[in-house]
């Protein structure tokens, strides 16, 4: 069994809502960073905790591991840091061949994109698609096989 942490710390957000972390022997550091080590395939471990310098400062194995409010602090965090909007529906597409615009439905409200070629959708494992967009934004589709039968009909013709 390991150890859900590397120090011992506690969390807190300062006036100014900046991240502070207060480690065991009384050391704060304001201005701290979160990142997660795998932010797609394991999104509730590896996270780590960083000064506002980059030097790590603490280390989670399990998001689950944080009392309950170091945990909604360090999700708050994590939620300013990425923006990967999740695609839960395509509603449709103006044309098969690219550039194109998407109409999609994604975790984050509807939306448009457009996919410059196809060479932009790029498949992380046999269930997961990155969607990177004219504008640089990244979309992920986490479970091809989840998503509705006209969604995966229309993602058939770019892939």
């Amino acid at each position: 069994m390991s150890a859900p942490m590397t120090q011992a710390f506690t969390l807190a957000v300062d006036p100014f809502g900046k991240l502070v972390v207060t480690l065991a022997d009384g050391t704060q550091h304001v201005g701290a960073l979160v990142a997660r080590a795998f932010p797609i395939a394991e999104p509730e471990q590896s996270i780590s905790i960083l000064s506002a310098e980059g030097k790590e400062l603490a280390w989670v194995e399990r998001l689950s591991d944080l009392p309950v409010h170091a945990r909604e602090i360090v999700a708050q965090a994590l939620q300013g840091r990425e923006f990967m909007p999740e695609i839960l529906r395509l509603d449709g597409v103006n044309s098969f061949s690219t550039p194109s615009v998407w109409q999609v439905q994604t975790n984050r409200g509807p939306t448009q994109l457009v996919l410059k070629g196809e060479e932009d959708i790029r498949r992380l494992s046999a269930h997961r698609l990155i969607v990177a967009d004219a504008h640089g934004v990244q979309f992920l589709i986490r479970d091809l096989p989840s998503l509705d039968r006209h969604t995966r009909k229309l993602l058939d013709r770019f892939l």
